[in-house]
């Protein structure tokens, strides 16, 4: 059983939760001599009806998804991680990231925020991070709280 960790997958959407994930993300791959393997997936789901009173979502969801992955890029490899890459998918983050991003990225851990769901939508389809949490074959953290509380 190993106790580092090589390839660290977080998953960022822009919130708060996700901002704590990547600082603390940061952290752990510095003291591993990690890598960092950044994923945002746009949920198609909603663009079923957006789209079709405004053509340009699409572009504009993915130019947003591109400008976040950038920065969180850039402000990774100044804190001292060496190597950082990241992923723009579309799809179902629920199934994308602990099976298809992890298993492509060969991923040790994954971290990602606790919440991003109002609570109507989690009692009724349940959680982003839980689902990953059952369903990931590598370890799962969870942030629920900032990096230095």
């Amino acid at each position: 059983m190993s106790l580092t960790y090589k390839n660290i997958l977080v998953a960022v959407d822009g919130s708060t939760e996700a901002e704590w994930a990547f600082k603390k993300a940061i952290e752990i791959a510095k003291r591993n001599n990690a890598k960092i393997v950044l994923a945002h997936i746009i949920d198609t789901r909603t663009f079923a009806t957006v789209e079709a009173y405004d053509r340009t979502i699409v572009e504009r969801a993915d130019k947003f998804a591109t400008e976040l992955m950038e920065n969180y890029k850039k402000t990774a490899l100044n804190a001292g991680v060496k190597e950082v890459t990241f992923t723009v998918e579309y799809g179902s983050p629920k199934v994308k990231i602990p099976k298809d991003i992890a298993k492509k990225y060969q991923v040790d851990l994954i971290i990602c925020g606790a919440t991003g769901l109002n609570a109507v939508e989690r009692f009724l389809i349940g959680s982003v991070s839980e689902h990953i949490a059952r369903h990931a074959a590598c370890d799962v953290m969870i942030i629920r709280t900032e990096k230095d509380e």
